[in-house]
């Protein structure tokens, strides 16, 4: 089964390590991609530029408006995502408490719900 992981934490606390502190979680985050991509359980893995790129969107009553950053009274802020496939929510649930992301926020893990287009289901490309 396919879930996706939500990435999300402070982006001031990540701010805020010191130089080879921030190196050692990046090697740390990229082994633990490297490690689910070596047992075949990891789908797509991406991380996302800071929070001030973000542009959010909305139509309503056919009217399109935009505005800067995310629309969220937040402090945590979504960071990226890990796609996996495994055999259940238990095992998705072990697998994302091992993401190193997890010490400084959370990570929301939510099962993919196939899209269904007039009774064919739609695959996602390479799957």
């Amino acid at each position: 089964m396919k879930y996706l992981c939500l990435v999300y934490f402070e982006e001031p606390v990540l701010d805020a390590m010191d130089g080879p502190k921030r190196d050692a979680l990046t090697r740390e985050a990229i082994d633990y991609i490297d490690e689910l991509g070596a047992r075949n359980q990891l789908l797509a893995a991406e991380a996302l530029q800071p929070v001030h790129t973000a542009v959010s969107v909305r139509v309503r009553n056919g009217r399109f408006s935009s505005t800067d950053g995310p629309f969220a009274e937040t402090k945590e802020h979504l960071g990226g995502f890990v796609l996996i496939d495994v055999t259940d929510l238990n095992e998705a649930l072990q697998i994302v408490a091992k993401n190193p992301m997890a010490r400084f926020g959370r990570i929301e893990v939510r099962p993919i719900m196939p899209l269904e287009r007039r009774g064919t289901s739609v695959k996602p490309a390479g799957g």
